[in-house]
């Protein structure tokens, strides 16, 4: 199995150093290495429990989480000690695992307040928001109304994922970290989902991509250009396509020996 690009990589995105982390004092995360570089996904998959959460939180600054040794590293710049916004400010953008429900705002006042930050102008017209809203609903095969409703109040699953997925296009991130964006979905949602996906990149082919799952069923929709294995919180193994297809043959039992 071929190594992912390291850290300091000059090439990377993002890159994860040694990164180790704690939830009130228990260690969650071992040592956790990789590097994401410019127009590529990669894929981290583990079963519940291995820390790819903890990964997607620590990555945004959740304050829950501490990290206690290595660094995070986005277009070389340690990022480690800075704000949430600070981070989204540098080009990080997380898609959450269960977006949460923010009832009296709409996605349009939502997504012009988010906008704004990520491209410093304080008083971003509603009129530009309005019309990047429109194409980009359009390219993703959503109803243009559903930018009037409260930001994810009553959204179906898919319908979560896919407003994360406009979020991604709107904000212009240069790495996106996506948490389990195919869980709960079924097979035709996960297939619209993984097309918005790559419409994104299509307008931004530089985008880096780390997604993050347990599930195989993604990466036939969109084929990833490293596949890494979370247990333990310890990256056991990295390599190509063909290991996410060796994990739906065998399991992640077969990679445990490695994790010990």
């Amino acid at each position: 199995m071929s190594p992912s690009r390291g850290p300091d990589s000059p090439t990377a995105l993002l890159e994860i150093d040694d990164l180790h982390v704690s939830v009130e004092g228990t260690e969650i995360l071992k040592g956790v290495s990789l590097a994401v570089p410019p127009g590529e996904v990669h894929a981290l998959m583990g079963p519940n429990g291995s820390g790819k959460s903890t990964l997607a939180s620590t990555l945004l600054g959740n304050p829950a989480y501490t990290v206690t040794k290595g660094r995070i590293l986005v277009h070389g710049e340690d990022v480690t000690a800075l704000s949430t916004p600070e981070r989204a400010g540098r080009g990080l953008f997380l898609g959450f695992q269960h977006p949460e429900e923010i009832p009296g705002v709409s996605v349009l006042n939502f997504l012009r307040q988010a906008m704004a930050a990520r491209k410093g102008i304080e008083d971003l017209s509603v009129l530009e928001v309005r019309m990047e809203l429109i194409e980009w609903t359009k390219r993703l095969g959503m109803d243009d109304r559903f930018t009037e409703r409260y930001l994810n109040e009553g959204f179906s699953g898919g319908e979560k994922k896919r407003n994360e997925i406009l979020q991604m296009a709107l904000m212009e991130p240069d790495v996106a970290v996506l948490d389990e964006t195919d869980s709960g979905l079924d097979i035709d949602a996960l297939r619209i989902v993984a097309h918005g996906i790559e419409e994104v990149r299509k307008d931004r082919p530089e985008l880096g991509i780390l997604l993050i799952t347990h599930y195989r069923r993604i990466l036939e929709h969109l084929t990833p250009d490293a596949v890494h294995i979370l247990l333990g919180g310890r990256i056991v193994a990295s390599g190509g396509v063909e290991l996410a297809e060796r994990l739906e043959r065998e399991g992640f039992d077969a990679f445990r020996e490695l994790a010990a």
